[in-house]
Parts: structure tokens; sequence; C-alpha cells
């Protein structure tokens, strides 16, 4: 990037609306206090990039307690998990309260906590596939890439209205709290509790309007009641209130939804394919890893694209190693020799995550010199110099 590009940070201006009641009355006064206690001299980039830390503890935990992503592990494991996905939800807000305290608030500080959010969604529903037992199954599959719809869907509408709009049920807020009850649920009743029917855990008579219905079932429903009737209409309502005030096109911003087809087309078509071993043979957390620099490739470059008044990204290159996997992988369904065998095809997966990796490191890295270039900003530390008395 040049400077010209760069330009538009000079009229950076963050705006955002947290419209929930928990976050007002209960987790913000929470937060605040937690911002008090980290020292002045630490970077509000550096409480972030630590939030996901915790998330990745998580999942090298699971990987060795619950590698089939069933269990049951030991109770403590569960509260465990939600305690790291707690402690993430905690530092992603401490780290902006920290930027004012410290007067250290920059536009790399927004990319940067967006950022590390896109490459959570991902990993935030591997654990919480771990922690309800559902395996490398279709249900966890599903799990695992539905978690990044949330994410892309408020990033596309930032990027049209200029504000970063939480509603008074929001994924950052209700459904991470959500998601850690599950865990803490599976940790005093084993994540047995989720593939139970509803009436036998509640036993009464009220839930036998549920039938056999279990409560993974349950669970996934509201899922996709949250997604597809709450949180992507608000999304496409903002939206086409603010480019209806512009004179704006309101329906041109629809095809702008094609990168997320495309990445949740390949990504089903691969983990689903009746000839692909990943669920098969229990690899969806190498999957996962896979498809999360891809998604934090894709959203971030929206984030970006609106700090830099860009045109909307229609494509990353990331995606590329996605599509060709699938396409390989279903080859037969397409009446044609099967073209690898299971161990070629973890060979590919392994070897389109280093690809990815260092796709995402090389563009990550690349980014960041440029932003604290022109804004003559540390990433991870805060001047001496710069740090309010």
């Amino acid at each position: 990037m040049g400077a010209q590009d760069l330009s538009a940070l000079k009229l950076y201006k963050y705006a955002a609306v947290d419209k929930s009641p928990l976050s007002y009355y209960i987790l913000t006064p929470f937060w605040n206090y937690a911002t008090t206690l980290f020292p002045m001299w630490v970077a509000p980039n550096l409480i972030t990039l630590m939030g996901l830390i915790f998330i990745l503890i998580n999942i090298a935990t699971i990987e060795y307690y619950i590698p089939d992503l069933v269990g049951p592990g030991p109770s403590w494991l569960y509260f465990s998990l939600a305690l790291g996905l707690f402690l993430y939800q905690t530092f992603d807000n401490v780290d902006g309260k920290q930027a004012r305290r410290t007067g250290s608030s920059s536009p790399l500080g927004e990319l940067f906590d967006h950022g590390i959010d896109s490459l959570n969604c991902t990993l935030g529903g591997i654990v919480l596939c771990a922690a309800m037992g559902f395996g490398s199954t279709v249900s966890g599959a599903v799990v695992v890439i539905i978690s990044s719809w949330p994410m892309f869907f408020s990033s596309w509408e930032q990027y049209h209205t200029g504000i970063l709009y939480l509603g008074y049920f929001n994924g950052p807020t209700e459904g991470i709290v959500i998601a850690c009850l599950c865990m803490v649920i599976s940790g005093v009743f084993g994540p047995a509790f989720w593939h139970r029917p509803v009436v036998e855990n509640f036993g009464h008579s009220a839930f036998r309007l549920f039938g056999n219905t279990k409560m993974d079932t349950l669970f996934l429903v509201m899922i996709f009641f949250a997604l597809f009737v709450v949180h992507i209409p608000f999304c496409i309502y903002n939206v086409h209130v603010a480019r209806s005030r512009k004179g704006l096109s309101t329906t041109a911003p629809l095809v702008q939804w094609v990168p997320l087809l495309v990445f949740t087309g390949a990504a089903a078509t691969w983990l689903l394919s009746p000839h692909s071993i990943v669920l098969r043979d229990n690899h969806l957390v190498l999957f996962g890893f896979f498809i999360c620099l891809i998604f934090g490739r894709m959203t971030t470059k929206i984030i970006l694209a609106h700090l830099l008044r860009q045109e909307f990204p229609m494509f990353t290159t990331m995606l590329v190693p996605l599509i060709v996997g699938s396409l390989v992988v279903n080859v037969p369904s397409l009446g044609l020799p099967k073209q690898i065998n299971a161990g070629q095809e973890l060979a590919m997966l392994q070897i389109c995550l280093g690809i990815s990796a260092l796709m995402y490191s090389h563009w990550a890295i690349s980014v960041i010199h440029d932003f604290t270039t022109y804004l003559d900003i540390d990433c991870l530390t805060i001047p001496t110099r710069k740090v309010k008395a």
C-alpha cells in the first residue's frame, strides 16, 4: 500500500453502537475494572493477541484430552474451556478501553482487533464443537463453518454504514456468554447432555412438545434462527437504510456475499463429500485451522477496505487452495476416477494449511508494517513518550 492508499487513515473515526443490556449493565462495569489491572505500558494490540492465545490454549487442551472432539473429558476441562472463552471476550473488550486510557487509539487497533476476531470465529466453533461432544460429524462441521457467518455480515454492514452495530442480542456479547454456559453445562452434566432428548433432560411435561428432539438439534435450530431470522435481516436493513440515504442502490451490495458463499460452499463440499476422509478420520481441527486463516484474510480485507475507503474486496487468493482441494476430493462425484487416497488427501490438507499460513502471515505483516510506518506507531508496544501521564 502506498501513501495515497493510506491517506484515508487521516479521516479515521471509530463509530460503534452497542444496545446489549447485558453489556451495558453487567459486563461493561466489569471490563472497566479489568482495564485498570493492566499497566499503562501494555499495548492494546498485545491485549488483543493475548485474548487469542486463550483460545489456542483451549484447542491445545482439547487435542490432548479429547482429540475425537466427543469425550467425555474430565469435568474441569469444560470449565477451563468456558474460562478461556470468557477471558477472550474480556480481553477483546478491554483492548479498546486500554487504547483510550493510554491515548494510543488508532485505525490499526480496529483492524488488529477485528482481524483477531475473524480468526477466532472458526477456532471458537471448534472449541464449542468439542465442548458439546459433536465430534467430527456433520453437526460439528456445521458449527465450525457457520460460526464465521455473523462476523462476515457485521463487517459487510460496517463497510456500508461506517458503524459497528451490536444489537440488543448479539454474538460478541450474548453469543459468547451462551457458549460459555454450554461449556459449563457440559462440565456439570457431561457432553452427553446435548445428545439426549429435551424432555429427558428436563422431565417436565411442558417439554413433551419437543417430542424426541435432542438438545443438539434444538441448539442448531436456535443458531440458525438467530443468524437467519435476526442477525442477517438486521444487517440487511441497516445497509438498506444507509445506502437509501445516500441515493445508492440497495440491491448491489448483495453481490458482495459471493466470497462468503464460495468459502462456505467449498468448505462444505470438501468436508461433507463421501469421498473425503476429513470427518471420517477426525481431521476437523486441522481443517478448522486451514479455513480460519482463509476467513480471517477475507473478512479483515473488508475492514481494511472500510478504513481505506476502497472498493469492497470480492476475492482473496487464499480461497484458491480451498476451492482446488474441494474439487480434487470430489472428482469421483463427476464420474471420473478417484485421484487421491486417504494419505494423499491428508497431505494435501496439510500443504494447504501451510500455504495459507504463509500467505496470511506475509499479508498481515505487510499491512501492519505499512500502517505502523505511515502512522508512526508501534504495533505491540507503546513508546514511553506516548503513554498518557
